[in-house]
């Protein structure tokens, strides 16, 4: 007789990168490889080049795309067909700032042979002096941009918002955008890899070569329409609703079920710790709870304890 079914926990993939740090580890207890800086934490992807994979239990071993083509309903419920699941989820340590980069918006990424992204920023943790740069000025046009580019003043037409533990953005493609220093964020994303560069502060690798940037393509999918776009605007528990994905933060102070039957849900533990049907999650730490999983319970079992909760958008 096999195991039955239970919420599903991923190993994270650790992705090393120019402007990470060792915050992971300290924050969240994930294991670095020593001496590394550790940009990304890929907690549950399904990409052709990266894949999650089951740590515990009936599904051991197998990986998230797998479950996708051969368990569909029984995980994930009722969901439009796609050749992979959907969402992509991520912890971010920026020790330094991250390129300025764009996502393109699907027309544009079309023509490139790229693919489109939307994505979200949660705030978990950041220094006093922490920022984001997310759309542009007002005022700034395509031309002044471009001669920005040219002299190096980029971040002089950018729209530059402080913000602490607890904000949350919403990134549609086509803004413009750039992760501060001292952020560590959960980013909740549409399943794409497709980023361009646009500037890199003039940063160099190891090596004294600066980056790879992408100027074309970003003009073609920056869009020059987007200015000053503000923090998302919590209503109750909900912070960001689109048709890829909703994103909601609950306080757990006493058992409630993670979803309706049914229908899948994502939790990852911000504070505290917590309990979904005997798995215990700590910060830092995501679960995927299947659609079809009888007992849907979660509960704290650490006083402030609070969590993130990713559905399938509506």
């Amino acid at each position: 007789m096999s195991p039955s079914l239970a919420p599903l926990t991923f190993i994270p993939l650790l992705k090393e990168r120019i402007w990470g740090g060792r915050r992971l580890e300290t924050l969240f207890g994930k294991k670095l490889p020593p001496r590394a800086c550790i940009g990304e934490s890929w907690e549950i992807v399904d990409r052709p080049e990266d894949q999650s994979v089951v740590r515990e239990g009936r599904f051991r071993g197998k990986t998230l795309h797998h479950l996708w083509v051969n368990h569909r309903a029984e995980i994930f419920g009722e969901m439009e067909d796609a050749p992979r699941f959907p969402l992509f989820l991520k912890l971010l340590d920026a020790e330094e700032k991250l390129s300025v980069q764009v996502h393109p918006p699907a027309d544009v990424a079309s023509d490139l042979g790229s693919e489109a992204k939307t994505e979200c920023w949660y705030v978990a943790r950041a220094e006093p002096t922490a920022a984001i740069y997310v759309g542009l000025k007002k005022g700034c046009a395509r031309a002044d941009f471009e001669a920005a580019l040219a002299n190096g003043t980029v971040e002089e037409q950018l729209h530059r918002i402080p913000v602490r533990a607890g904000d949350a953005m919403f990134l549609p493609s086509g803004r413009v955008h750039a992760i501060g220093a001292g952020n560590v964020l959960v980013e909740v994303q549409q399943n794409s890899d497709t980023t361009y560069r646009v500037f890199d502060w003039n940063r160099v690798d190891g090596q004294g070569a600066p980056r790879t940037l992408h100027v074309e393509e970003s003009l073609r999918s920056i869009d020059f329409d987007d200015y000053e776009p503000e923090l998302a605007q919590p209503a109750g528990e909900l912070l960001i609703a689109d048709p890829l994905f909703v994103l909601e933060k609950w306080t757990v102070t006493e058992e409630r079920k993670v979803s309706d039957a049914g229908v899948f849900a994502i939790v990852a533990c911000l504070t505290g710790a917590l309990y979904c049907a005997g798995v215990k999650l700590n910060p830092g730490e995501f679960s995927l709870v299947p659609a079809s999983l009888e007992d849907r319970t979660l509960s704290a079992s650490a006083p402030g304890t609070t969590l993130l909760r990713i559905t399938a958008g509506r």
